[in-house]
């Protein structure tokens, strides 16, 4: 996909910024964002990924970070269309267990439906676009936490339960 011009972003950027004051909040990237649905985006995923691109520590995005977080979402965008084999607009158990292997995880059907019931804003059985991404974010933080132990990548860690507080207590999510 062809990276949009920044005239294009900049218009963008504008449109979003509702109180002109040169940056995104949380609150304006939620009303932008898009789940497919008509409810607003998860205030939880969208102040995850305003945490993953403020460089500068502020609770926003700068324009300067604007394009890459564009990038991001459309990113996540195309990912899900793929796994939403029946084009419903969301993602269902067996989806998932397709996006998550492959993505690389081997999870038994228990996390799988673990991670459904965690995800599953609307209590049907689904995912949608917004949870969806936050799952995929949060499985990749944990799983990456988890791997800074698991020095031999045999999927098995013996830590100190101060150890295992101090790995989670100290993720970004």
């Amino acid at each position: 996909m062809a990276v949009p011009n920044q005239e294009f972003l900049w218009g963008i950027f504008q449109s979003v910024d509702k109180d002109r004051s040169g940056y995104i909040n949380a609150d304006e990237l939620q009303q932008a964002l898009s789940n497919g649905t008509w409810k607003p985006f998860n205030p939880e995923t969208v102040r995850l990924m305003i945490g993953m691109f403020d460089r500068q520590n502020r609770g926003q995005i700068a324009f300067e970070d604007f394009g890459a977080l564009w990038k991001y979402v459309t990113d996540w965008q195309n990912c899900f269309r793929s796994f939403d084999r029946d084009n419903s607009g969301n993602i269902d158990k067996n989806e998932l267990r397709t996006a998550l292997t492959t993505f690389g995880y081997s999870l038994s059907d228990n996390l799988i439906t673990t991670l459904m019931q965690k995800f599953d804003r609307n209590g049907d059985g689904t995912i949608l676009f917004d949870d969806f991404i936050q799952a995929s974010v949060i499985l990749h933080t944990l799983t990456a936490a988890f791997r800074q132990y698991d020095t031999d990548q045999d999927g098995f860690i013996t830590i100190h339960y101060d150890q295992f507080l101090s790995m989670v207590l100290s993720l970004k999510m």
